[in-house]
């Protein structure tokens, strides 16, 4: 007998066909490619944006400086809030001061009066919008961990705002030609483009658009 007759005892036994893959058994697959099938959830996929294939995973670096630099305005807005309520305290007093040694309308210090009334209340007004503003400041820094587009579009339009007004004390400061009225404005400008810069470009708009689970 042969060892090729399939009916030979002591011939090579026939080769079986491979398995095919049971029910429950995922598939190989090939090298680097993670398996999938029944028991193996497929991962899910996050559309790309420009600049990256991925959500990104962790703030952009240009964020978190337009972070601190937002911390750093309103820490600024909170000094010249407070200093603006003291300046008003002092002009209440001198009008209240005015008004005590008045004797009649006709008085000087009737009108000193008046006036340092309405000095008083001009500067706090001036002062409480300032303090908003240092409050608009924190809101915005600590909502850039979980904010969405509607942060993103406050932080732009406030970020272009203080921006122009940057601008204008630039202009004011070049044109009296004194350096120390250029250096504040220039440091406002600077901040204020980098706010406005940072949720716009695509690492922003990603991080500002990222699924929150």
């Amino acid at each position: 007998m042969s060892f090729g007759d399939p009916n030979n005892p002591y011939g090579q036994p026939p080769q079986q066909p491979p398995a095919a893959p049971g029910y429950g058994y995922p598939q190989q697959a090939p090298p680097g490619v993670p398996p999938q099938g029944y028991g193996y959830p497929q991962q899910p996929g996050y559309p790309g944006y420009p600049g990256g294939n991925q959500m990104p995973q962790s703030m952009p670096g240009l964020l978190v400086t337009a972070r601190v630099f937002l911390f750093i305005i309103s820490a600024v807005q909170i000094i010249m809030g407070l200093a603006w309520l003291y300046v008003a305290a002092i002009a209440n007093d001198v009008s209240d001061a005015a008004d005590d040694l008045s004797s009649s309308s006709d008085d000087p210090f009737s009108a000193i009066g008046e006036g340092g009334n309405v000095a008083a209340g001009m500067l706090a007004f001036i002062a409480f919008i300032v303090l908003g503003l240092a409050a608009l400041s924190i809101i915005l820094g600590v909502k850039f961990n979980k904010g969405g587009q509607g942060i993103r579009i406050t932080t732009v339009v406030y970020g272009a705002l203080g921006t122009i007004v940057g601008l204008i004390l630039l202009f004011i400061g070049l044109d009296s030609g004194l350096a120390t009225t250029i250096i504040f404005p220039l440091i406002w400008v600077t901040f204020g483009a980098i706010i406005t810069a940072a949720p716009v470009v695509s690492s922003g708009t990603a991080w500002f658009a990222r699924p929150r689970y």
